[in-house]
């Protein structure tokens, strides 16, 4: 809630139509956010004008919005970023064109810019009419990759419903065969520790089982890696919230994202748990089944309570 002490919180939600914008709104409405959604620009000033909101805002404002205009919104986020009497934030939600074209083929929906037309038109009209927000934006998410469920689940990390002040911190593992995550902040490779894939035991079950973070642990690299890395959040964490940050992305990277990578993220999430951080995992590449290896990992570690732990996409 907002108070007279605490800046008001405004968060402008932005992005390409078909990327998951919509769903946006209405998580941060379910999370105690009053939501505007096309709110014209001609308005938000006197939206702002007076005392601060009793809670705080999310604004809706993408290419559809009357009066839009990107230069627009750019200078309006401009002026409350440099306010002090407002904590002001932009999500841009992205997409990549293939997987838009694809959402807009099942859902069988006309894209708003080109009703009468191949969404394919409607879909670089809109990149081109919103693509310099995305240079301004705070936080970019990109969906291509997500689903809804995904989605809702990064946004509620991002900004919990008790609105405590601090840093979220997501840990995502990933196969480096399949590319890097979007968005990650700091990015950590663990394809030098032993492999527990050539284990024919092992192979079938992924990082969160006891068995393979055990068969891990015996690499001596193992032990000097992990304290390196939790010293180095140790020290960049407390850094990153007094500059303000509010959410940091850490990936853990191996070949095939789910023995070494996933081992890491659990036990890191374990680590800053404990330290008191407010944590979220998810395991990207880990659900994917591995050509040479059995079935999918029956053994898996319960989540810390104090960790969220998301669904694989």
């Amino acid at each position: 809630m907002t108070d007279a002490q605490s800046p008001a919180q405004v968060i402008f939600v932005t992005g390409l139509s078909g990327a998951g914008r919509s769903t946006i709104i209405n998580v941060l409405e379910d999370l105690g956010f009053e939501a505007i959604d096309n709110l014209p620009l001609s308005l938000l000033s006197r939206l702002l004008e007076g005392a601060p909101p009793a809670r705080p805002l999310a604004l809706g404002i993408d290419s559809r919005t009357r009066d839009f205009s990107a230069d627009e919104l750019m200078q309006a986020f401009a002026r409350l970023q440099a306010d002090p009497a407002f904590e002001a934030e932009m999500i841009y939600v992205d997409c990549d064109t293939a997987t838009l074209q694809q959402r807009y083929s099942e859902t069988r929906r006309r894209h708003p810019l080109a009703p009468d037309a191949d969404p394919m038109a409607g879909i670089a009209l809109d990149r081109d009419m919103v693509g310099a927000l995305r240079d301004v934006a705070t936080i970019l998410l990109d969906t291509s990759r997500l689903t809804p469920h995904d989605t809702k689940a990064r946004i509620a990390a991002m900004f919990p419903d008790d609105q405590a002040p601090g840093l979220a911190v997501q840990l995502t593992s990933f196969s480096f065969k399949r590319g890097l995550p979007l968005g990650a902040d700091l990015v950590f490779d663990c394809r030098f520790l032993r492999n527990p894939h050539w284990d024919p035991l092992l192979r079938p079950q992924d990082g969160r089982s006891p068995d393979v973070q055990a068969h891990i642990r015996d690499d001596p690299r193992f032990a000097p890696f992990c304290d390196q890395v939790a010293g180095l959040l140790d020290l960049l964490l407390p850094a990153y919230r007094e500059e303000g940050k509010s959410h940091l992305t850490v990936a853990f990277g191996c070949t095939g994202g789910r023995h070494r990578s996933v081992a890491l993220v659990e036990i890191t999430a374990q680590h800053l748990a404990e330290q008191g951080w407010r944590v979220s995992k998810r395991h990207r590449d880990v659900a994917r089944t591995d050509p040479q290896s059995h079935a999918p990992a029956s053994h898996q570690t319960p989540a810390s309570p104090s960790v969220e732990d998301e669904e694989a996409s």
